[in-house]
């Protein structure tokens, strides 16, 4: 499955343009959704979970988000939606059915991905009137709605570019977002863009926009998300990787809160981070990052 044959009739070419400018994309008429809709997994809330061998997680009262799940048995999801309409997800369908687990590599194949990118596939189940909470996430994400509507609500993010983890309004935020971030609105943007997806359409959301839903009918979706390694992510794994072979870098950092020896450490620490610059002068993109993709990455 690969761009082309999930948002036919938009081509691959095009499709990039959205991607590369964090542009979400809606298209409908995915013509694989039959094939989809017969899976046991997908085709209601009752096959899948009767053939679901692992545990569910479920929306508490409060804020309706995977930060305010838990986890249960597939027995107690059923019960929880039935009685509660309480928002279900179930992690990596890919781990029980080939068919999710081949598009969800082919798609990360497809655009171009590093080979250390988490591949992620979940299946969501929304009660009508309900849905998720405003939240943005750090991932790239594809979703394929099968069965029943659902409204998406999504917007630019104005606080954050490229942000390395998810955050969710009205909860507390990451101190490492917190401190690249500005000020995060209190309520999902006014300037959002509305989507209804229906079964058979598929939605293209960038990393870092805000979004929320809420389901018009009950409704089942599949997701494929991609948390790709940022450029710090393949420096810091670089630097790692060789640096470990120096004795001199592997030594304890001793005496860096000992008052009287700390002077001593930061001139030890100086030294080696001098030798790491004229190293890194030396440094060139393609040796980096031989040492994680594949050759046709660079092609």
């Amino acid at each position: 499955m690969n761009i082309s044959k999930l948002f036919d009739p938009i081509s691959r070419h095009e499709f990039l343009e959205y991607y590369l400018k964090g542009t979400p994309l809606v298209a409908h008429g995915f013509k694989g959704i039959d094939i989809l809709a017969a899976r046991p997994m997908l085709n209601s809330l009752e096959g899948l979970i009767a053939s679901w061998p692992s545990t569910v997680n479920a929306y508490q009262d409060g804020t309706a988000d995977e930060v305010n799940s838990i986890t249960v048995s597939a027995k107690e999801a059923s019960n929880l939606f039935s009685q509660k309409k309480s928002g279900l997800y179930f992690d990596d369908p890919n781990r029980f059915d080939p068919l999710i687990e081949q598009m969800l590599q082919e798609l990360r194949i497809d655009l171009g991905l590093s080979n250390l990118t988490y591949a992620r596939s979940l299946i969501y189940v929304i009660a009508k009137g309900k849905g998720t909470a405003a939240h943005f996430d750090q991932n790239i994400n594809f979703v394929i709605q099968v069965t029943g509507s659902k409204k998406w609500w999504i917007a630019t993010n104005k606080s954050v570019k490229n942000p390395l983890v998810r955050h969710t309004l009205g909860h507390p935020v990451d101190p490492e977002l917190e401190s690249y971030s500005g000020i995060f609105p209190e309520s999902m943007p006014e300037d959002a863009t509305e989507y209804i997806l229906k079964p058979g359409s598929v939605l293209f959301l960038p990393r870092g926009c805000w979004h929320k839903t809420e389901a018009l009918s009950d409704a089942i979706s599949l997701n494929f998300t991609y948390s790709a390694p940022s450029w710090l992510d393949l420096i810091s794994a670089a630097i790692r990787s060789r640096l470990v072979h120096s004795e001199a870098w592997r030594e304890t950092a001793d005496f860096v809160n000992d008052p009287e020896l700390a002077p001593h450490a930061v001139d030890k620490f100086d030294q080696l981070l001098s030798e790491l610059a004229l190293d890194a002068a030396t440094w060139k993109a393609s040796d980096i990052l031989s040492a994680t993709e594949s050759p046709t990455s660079e092609s």
